[in-house]
């Protein structure tokens, strides 16, 4: 059997921000350009993504960039020309959504499916990989069972899932939330999130749930380190990291997390499963997941299409942090004294939850063994749980600098009557011979063999590291340390050179013609076709029949809209599934209500296919 290449795909922000990913383990990362980018804050020029690339394919590290918003149709031969200098930038893929990308003028380069093209069932995970994506990017919300079924729909195909972050509570690619309600568009990397809102729920009386608004639809985390080797068992071969706004911290330390996991799983089969990448990561500092932005966590439905864990954080979108402690008691001067679970730094942030539920943040001044003094006056209660979502010791430590490095292996020999050659072989499985004349071989006074080792050792300031050194059969012969040193420059000049024309990115795959659209011979505004090259390809396939614009390109928006479609569901987050006798206890229909920008309000319906146990988010 060939063994699998797993891959770690880590987001970046900005180009240092993946050098810093790449320090930390990852095998590919994905980044934006300066337009058409699912994440509209986190562009980069041309320029600084070759860099990047120079830097990454040294380590045969891959550079995803990401073109996976919709296109509107003047901006087509503008997508066109960005590809084309990506390309010429070095970079490995193109993270698309549109299917207009499939008849532009591009050149040669590997196309991925993202998330945004809602790859929900086996079905279409077919038709995708027959029109020549090399990669396809599955929803957050599938089972191990679904990613299995997709991998056996299209076995030829990698498959590339989340496995950490932040969730879109609606499948990605079908959210008008934004769009709808504020004219951004998250399918336009222009995401308002209106999932993190406080709603308040009323019920079918009238009646408001709960004494207070909840952040309803918002959702806890991502975190499934615990799930790695049945999510490739299931068919995944790209670990995704979501995080393309998050800060440097959060990357390098989630990177690092998940790299080591990984490698676990990678050393106790290495005849089933290889690497992606080249080269060690030296991690100054101790990962953990629990240090960086969170939510709290959840796995999501990764072993159940009917969870009934808690997946929502009711009752704030911010960052939660750890558990700490808790509160004894609060002194007349406002200091507290707490029972803690592990020590405080001056400078960290702590928070709490008040009795009406609210998420109440303070930073420590100082802190002398139990007892806090807070710079800002707090009055928790007795017994209240404290959380860290800031380690100042731990940003001190994963703020120093990850080194990433080959292990490369010399051999030192002596050829003809006055030369000396340097074979290097390295960790990419490079293998290169050079030699220098002129050195003569008289015969040393004493052993050579140390004096030697040291010279070729001299790699500071490369991302090379000495392996094995066999001069074994030049111990006895006189090197002049400048004539050893000029070698081992030019044989790891040389070694450069052959690395950089001997990196090979993948192609893009051919389209097959007869292909077949799946799903009937029409489209609708969720399929989000802006252009009229999306809707050739459809036509192209099979599509027949109408074929209505994408929300953001429709003359008008239709009333009431389905806005969401949701595997997650207020009712069982409840405990009021409508499947179960207390589904009764909420009576609907439900609908949520919050406050928005310019002093308008936003009410959204809930609907509920019990059926397909789906959830559907109507604006009213």
């Amino acid at each position: 059997m060939t063994p699998r290449h797993i891959e770690l795909l880590a987001p970046a922000r900005t180009a240092d921000i993946a050098r810093a990913a790449i320090d930390c383990g990852a095998d590919a990362v994905y980044i934006g350009a300066d337009r058409f980018g699912a994440r509209a804050a986190a562009a980069n020029t041309v320029d600084e993504i070759a860099s990047l690339c120079d830097y990454a394919h040294r380590f045969r590290v891959r550079i995803y960039a990401t073109l996976n918003t919709i296109i509107y149709e003047d901006e087509l031969r503008q997508a066109e020309l960005l590809a084309k200098r990506l390309w010429k930038a070095g970079v490995d893929a193109l993270i698309v959504q549109d299917m207009a990308m499939l008849r532009l003028d591009l050149p040669p380069i590997a196309l991925h499916a993202s998330t945004q093209c809602d790859i929900r069932t086996a079905e279409k995970a077919r038709f995708l990989a027959a029109l020549g994506f090399s990669q396809l990017v599955l929803p957050r919300e599938l089972t191990l069972d679904e990613i299995k079924e997709i991998h056996d729909a299209a076995p030829d195909t990698p498959l590339e899932a989340f496995v950490h972050g932040a969730l879109c509570v609606s499948y990605s690619g079908d959210c008008q939330a934004s769009y709808v309600a504020g004219g951004r568009s998250a399918n336009r990397g222009e995401c308002a999130q209106i999932c993190r809102l406080p709603f308040t729920l009323t019920d079918g009386n009238g009646k408001a749930f709960g004494d207070m608004p909840r952040h309803y639809l918002s959702l806890r985390d991502l975190r499934r380190a615990e799930a790695l080797l049945p999510m490739i068992e299931a068919g995944v071969s790209s670990f995704k990291i979501e995080g393309r706004l998050k800060d440097e911290s959060y990357v390098k330390n989630v990177t690092a997390y998940y790299r080591q996991a990984i490698d676990k799983i990678i050393d106790k089969n290495p005849d089933i499963y290889l690497r992606s990448s080249a080269g060690e990561s030296a991690i100054p500092f101790t990962p953990s997941l629990e240090k960086s932005f969170n939510r709290g966590f959840t796995p999501y439905f990764l072993t159940n299409g009917r969870p009934d864990m808690k997946m929502a954080s009711m009752l704030t979108p911010k960052s939660q942090g750890e558990k700490v402690g808790k509160v004894k008691s609060v002194k007349p001067d406002g200091s507290i004294i707490a029972a803690l679970d592990t020590p405080l730094a001056n400078g960290d942030g702590l928070g709490y939850f008040d009795p009406t539920g609210r998420f109440t943040g303070f930073r420590v001044n100082r802190v002398e063994g139990s007892r806090i003094f807070p710079a800002t006056r707090v009055s928790p209660r007795s017994g209240t749980v404290l959380y860290r979502n800031s380690d100042m010791e731990f940003e001190r430590e994963s703020s120093r600098a990850a080194t990433r490095t080959l292990l490369v292996d010399m051999a030192l020999r002596a050829v003809g009557s006055d030369g000396i050659a340097l074979n290097l072989t390295d960790a990419r499985g490079i293998n290169i011979s050079t030699a220098i004349y002129g050195v003569g071989h008289d015969m040393a006074r004493t052993p050579q063999t140390d004096s030697q080792q040291r010279v070729l050792a001299k790699l500071g300031g490369t991302i090379y590291q000495t392996g094995e050194i066999d001069n074994s059969s030049t111990a006895d012969i006189f090197i002049p340390a400048s004539a050893l040193t000029s070698l081992r420059r030019n044989a790891f000049a040389l070694l450069d050179r052959t690395a950089a024309i001997t990196y090979r990115r993948d192609m893009r795959r051919k389209e097959n013609p007869d292909t077949m659209w799946p799903a009937g011979t029409s489209l609708s505004r969720h399929d989000n076709v802006a252009n009229t090259l999306a809707c050739q390809v459809y036509r192209d396939h099979g599509v027949s029949g109408k074929i209505s614009p994408a929300t953001e390109t429709a003359p008008r928006i239709e009333e009431n809209p389905t806005v969401m479609t949701t595997r997650y569901c207020v009712r069982r987050e409840l405990g009021a599934c409508l499947r179960t006798p207390s589904g009764t206890s909420l009576k609907g229909p439900l609908t949520l209500t919050a406050d928005i920008a310019g002093g308008r309000r936003l009410t959204l319906r809930l609907d509920f296919d019990c059926t397909a146990c789906r959830m559907k988010v109507v604006k009213l």
